[in-house]
């Protein structure tokens, strides 16, 4: 069973401790970090499976490479957990992805030896080459090491990227990390072309007899002949090795997991002059059973069970899964219905619909612009596609948004996931700013439910409007209110009243009517009668219903899990303000900074998503109208 142990990787304070250790004590090395790894994030949750893939590889890098002065960059940076207890953090590894701990990703702000944060894939290459290119720039001699895993080159970033490099440095390693796998199997022709160089029987000799290929090519004087002998052996198996026909001299693959040849080959990698390319083969969850199992779970999962790696079970279906089952359930009776997502099957819940419409369902690997673009060519010939995306992912595809589905006015449903706070994984998950995004996009209509009923409610009244729909809800599950055998049609730009009342009125978007309402039951308390409203509607507004308590209460107070910035109580300030209405706005919401990482309920008390700040800062807000008013009796 997997354990913790003190004794060869608790000396390591730094990566001078690395480069200390005998050869022969880095096996025992990589052993005792893989068993830190899973002792600790059964407690914590976190990657596990992509960390437990590169172990040995971090090792090697740290080996031979000298971090603050050269540069790392993790693509994602979600397996950079042993760089962090490779560079003094390992004490603090039990806090990873805490509130006010170690961040499951990699900051900037957290450590000297992370040189570039991270949290989206296909960053690190041009990230890498910005600084290849500033250093030549500089006359500084430090190296700048890309670490990118497959699924990263299915990125239309990262092609960008690889078209400038030959062109724009003479000195960069790009690290390929090999494993078949992003989140979900990683798929399409570039993952096909990959997996035909490393299964090819005409490079077997150079896998198989790699330390020997690689001391062969490192002398002095059989280095040219090696480089004409290496190159016209790949032109035999394929006649354009794209890396090389880019500029960029390949070399691999080669075992990810044998820590003395790839030190061997960093070595001999940090003495060329030219952009080169390492090829490593690894294993995602090496050295855990149910890791290898099951890469998907084992990307990122919660807590687990520490013999098992079964997680606790849940009752009540996440919205992802609510989506994927019921938007099967629709297209049984509408085959214009398909499914679209960016490498996130599982993610997103359409893991479900694939199982029951296969034909009908398409993960298009990391690439969430075409996907959007994909949808939008569907779109044009009739099909109605649910494009579901994460919401702080959905970023990436915000100009085909505007220029392609809403400009022409095109039948995609935007399915954005992890809307609002997404907790433990912190900033860069964090689905705050969509509200912001689309609101000034002509033609689309906008949407968040209040629980799972409406939730689907609101898929079915997407599966029946014409034109461009985006629909944010958060992750996890909800209230656990169970959606209704048969569907019901909202009415586009229409509310809920939840409760009545005359002093005050809450408007409340989606699951901050959690909130909304204990709030107003403590107002009655303080005499003070108030309403709640479910707005359901981001675009278009429900104006009358916002205009009626307006227009008959003391105070309006607008609640969204979204930034305030351009978010849901802007929208409802700025109808407001075109109408002449002066009603007070009380708005809470996320304040204009990044969020950290934490549990949902810190960071919430934390920032003032709250009953009693919300009760509050109405109370305050009523003492201020009634002192006015006071005034201008007088």
């Amino acid at each position: 069973m997997p354990g913790s142990t003190r004794s060869l990787l608790h000396t390591i304070q730094s990566p001078a401790d690395v480069k200390a250790l005998p050869a022969e004590d880095l096996p025992k090395l990589a052993a005792e970090i893989r068993s830190e790894l899973i002792s600790v994030l059964s407690n914590t949750g976190g990657h596990l499976g992509p960390n437990l893939g590169v172990v040995e590889l971090t090792i090697a890098l740290h080996r031979v490479f000298d971090t603050p002065q050269d540069r790392f960059v993790f693509d994602v940076s979600h397996q950079g957990y042993i760089h962090k207890m490779l560079t003094g953090r390992l004490d603090r590894l039990k806090t990873i992805r805490q509130y006010q701990g170690l961040n499951g990703f990699l900051l900037r702000s957290e450590s000297e030896h992370d040189c570039y944060g991270a949290g989206h894939a296909g960053t690190a290459l041009s990230a890498a080459l910005g600084m290849a290119v500033a250093r030549d720039k500089l006359g500084t001699g430090e190296h700048v090491v890309c670490v990118a895993g497959d699924a990263a080159f299915t990125c239309g970033v990262t092609f960008e990227a690889l078209n400038n490099v030959g062109s724009s440095t003479k000195r960069l390693i790009i690290v390929l990390n090999d494993n078949e796998w992003s989140i979900a199997k990683n798929v399409g022709a570039v993952a096909d072309y990959l997996n035909r160089i490393a299964t090819n029987p005409a490079y077997a000799h150079l896998h198989e007899n790699a330390a020997r290929f690689v001391e062969w090519i490192a002398g002095k004087g059989a280095r040219k002949l090696a480089h004409k002998a290496e190159a016209a052996l790949k032109n035999l198996i394929s006649p354009s090795v794209i890396f090389e026909d880019l500029g960029i001299r390949y070399y691999g693959p080669v075992d990810g997991h044998d820590v003395a040849l790839l030190t061997k080959t960093f070595e001999f990698l940090k003495t060329q002059n030219e952009p080169v390319i390492l090829h490593v083969l690894t294993r995602k969850g090496k050295g855990y059973a149910p890791a290898l199992e099951k890469p998907d779970k084992f990307h990122g999962l919660g807590k687990f069970h520490l013999d098992t790696g079964e997680t606790p079970a849940s009752e009540t279906p996440t919205y992802s899964e609510l989506l994927g089952t019921h938007l099967a359930d629709f297209a049984d009776t509408n085959n214009r219905i398909v499914a679209v997502t960016a490498a996130m099957p599982t993610g997103t819940g359409l893991v479900h619909f694939a199982k029951r419409h296969p034909d009908r369902c398409y993960d298009v690997g990391i690439a969430e612009e075409h996907a959007a673009l994909f949808a939008s060519g569907m779109a044009t010939r009739g099909l109605k596609p649910f494009l579901a995306i994460y919401s702080t992912f959905m970023q990436r595809a915000y100009d085909m948004i505007i220029h392609d589905i809403a400009l022409q006015n095109l039948d995609v449903a935007l399915c954005m996931d992890r809307a609002g706070l997404s907790g433990d994984d912190g900033p860069t998950h964090h689905g705050l700013f969509d509200i912001a995004y689309l609101r000034p996009v002509p033609g689309i209509i906008h949407m968040q439910p209040k629980d799972e009923e409406e939730f689907v409610d609101m898929l079915w009244t997407i599966a029946n409007h014409e034109g461009p729909a985006a629909i944010r809800y958060p992750r996890g599950a909800g209230t656990g209110a169970v959606p209704a055998k048969k569907p019901r049609l909202l009415e586009i730009g229409k509310s809920e009243v939840l409760r009545h009342g005359t002093r005050a009125a809450i408007i409340a978007l989606g699951n901050m009517c959690e909130l909304a309402l204990p709030a107003a039951a403590e107002l009655e308390t303080h005499g003070i009668s108030t309403a709640v409203v479910n707005a359901r509607w981001i675009k278009p507004l429900d104006t009358a219903t916002i205009e009626f308590f307006a227009s008959g209460c003391d105070v309006l107070c607008t609640m969204e899990d979204h930034v305030l910035n351009n978010g849901f109580g802007s929208a409802v300030i700025d109808h407001l303000s075109d109408m002449g209405i002066k009603t007070p706005v009380v708005r809470i919401g996320w304040p204009d900074e990044f969020i950290e990482h934490g549990t949902v309920p810190i960071l919430r008390a934390k920032h003032g998503l709250t009953v009693e700040a919300t009760v509050q800062k109405i109370l305050a807000s009523l003492g201020a109208s009634a002192s006015t008013k006071t005034a201008s009796v007088a």
